[in-house]
């Protein structure tokens, strides 16, 4: 099991000063919603602005995080 706290902060270290919302989607700590809102996401297209955050949880998704719904913004 993974905590919002340590998400975000995985999140935040690669997108600094992103705000990172999270709430578990199923209640088993695995399925996860996230929002990320950054400037760092302005003019870049959606699949890049995604591909930013998973590359935050590429190491946790290999086992602790099965399933990520995402929504991303430029701040």
């Amino acid at each position: 099991m993974i905590e919002f706290l340590e998400i975000r902060g995985m999140i935040q270290r690669l997108i600094p000063g992103a705000r990172v919302e999270v709430s578990d989607m199923t209640g088993t700590g695995d399925h996860f919603e996230i929002l990320v809102v950054s400037k760092a996401f302005e003019g870049k297209p959606l699949m890049e602005q995604h591909k930013m955050v998973f590359a935050a949880l590429e190491d946790e998704m290999k086992d602790r995080i099965h399933a990520v719904k995402l929504k991303t913004k430029v701040k």
